[in-house]
């Protein structure tokens, strides 16, 4: 756990999952910068100001300004679920009803905005049309990244939705970006979700704005999709990090009698599911829908067929322990004889950790660049 020193105090803060990345920090140089020029313009500000964090990666923006007590919107679970953990390190307490998922619409007078930039335009092409309402010329919009993360794009983008835009000179590698708001444009509808056609599967699919491949479908699960399987004893089939859950839809399709549960941390990714399933099945209540920490909420054996696409990044850092996180609770939660299919890229060597799991593992199928593996649950 690392101390936090900044303007406004100093406080305790660590990654969530906590031991996914013990020796990272919870915050980065974007962070400091932003609350060191809250701490600069603090004469400009209302004695009490309604604030608004977008995109607050584990809580370090609203534990330092708790005493604003701050409302948050992010896409990710983890980041809601890193907010709450280090506000009970501070000893501070945070009313999860400040918070909203990104697939909500924001409410409610605001004078200041800050947004940590997301690494998906998209999410933040959205987020500021959600935003563009409630502003006034009055409002205090103040964007934040690390400088290799602000490209002349972002900037567009706050220009074409909210207003003239600048920058501020690099920090410690990290920038800060001011808009004045411009109430004359009023061209603020987001273009999300959007969709696209999946001719072969007869699927038509809805895809929220972070949602991974959301303009098309990736070569690794078209590989995965070739070749998933059938079996009348598969009761409950989890399609694990599910995105737009066109994995769990295919195998709905070849697997009648299953339950489908999907799960993933992303609020949009779970929405867009839910979207899909909605639209080939209708109310079938035979589709389930988790935005959690992988398995966390799945009791033990209780699937038959976990299928998955691990990422292999949180945010900014790359890594495989949420594959590994993955792999170990799917052994938990299948029942006896059950099966884990992953699909990655071969160079990532995830035969050697399902091999090491669950005593062995055998090949699907695989080309260039992608390969499937299966691995069973042994008695």
């Amino acid at each position: 756990m690392d101390l936090m020193n900044v303007p406004q105090g100093q406080f305790q803060l660590q990654r969530y999952p906590a031991k996914s990345h013990p020796s990272l920090r919870a915050w980065d140089a974007a962070d400091e910068l932003i609350l060191q020029h809250l701490e600069e313009i603090a004469t400009e500000l209302a004695e009490d100001p309604k604030v608004w964090i977008f995109n607050d990666s584990f809580g370090a923006l609203t534990t330092a300004l708790s005493q604003w007590a701050p409302r948050c919107s992010s896409d990710s679970y983890l980041a809601f679920q890193g907010l709450i953990n280090n506000s009970q390190l501070n000893n501070q307490s945070f009313d999860p009803g400040r918070f909203i998922p990104a697939t909500e619409q924001p409410s409610g007078a605001v004078d200041i905005v800050l947004i940590k930039i997301p690494k998906t335009l998209a999410l933040l092409e959205h987020q500021l049309c959600q935003l563009k309402p409630l502003l006034t010329a009055e409002t205090k919009v103040i964007g934040a990244g690390m400088a290799k993360q602000i490209h002349r794009s972002t900037l567009d983008l706050f220009e074409r939705i909210l207003g003239a835009t600048n920058t501020s000179l690099a920090r410690k590698k990290a920038r800060l970006v001011f808009t004045q708001v411009n109430s004359d444009i009023t061209e603020t509808q987001s273009p999300y979700p959007s969709s696209y056609e999946l001719a072969e599967y007869n699927l038509t699919l809805s895809n929220h704005a972070n949602v991974f491949c959301r303009d098309r479908l990736d070569i690794g699960t078209r590989l995965l999709l070739q070749h998933l399987p059938t079996d009348a004893n598969y009761g409950d089939i989890v399609d694990l990090g599910c995105g737009n859950g066109v994995v769990g839809l295919v195998a709905a399709q070849r697997n009648p009698d299953a339950n489908l549960h999907f799960v993933d941390e992303s609020y949009m990714a779970v929405a867009s599911a839910k979207d899909n399933w909605q639209q080939l099945f209708g109310g079938s209540p035979r589709g389930h829908f988790q935005v959690s920490n992988c398995l966390d909420d799945f009791g033990q054996e209780s699937a038959d067929l976990v299928l998955n696409n691990p990422p292999f990044h949180q945010q900014q850092v790359i890594g495989d322990h949420i594959a590994w996180q993955m792999f170990k609770q799917s052994y938990s939660c299948l029942r006896t004889g059950g099966e884990l299919w992953v699909i990655g890229n071969r160079h990532l060597g995830y035969h050697a950790k399902l091999k090491k799991l669950f005593g062995g593992c055998t090949t699907v199928a695989s080309n260039a660049k992608f390969v499937i593996l299966k691995a069973s649950k042994r008695p």
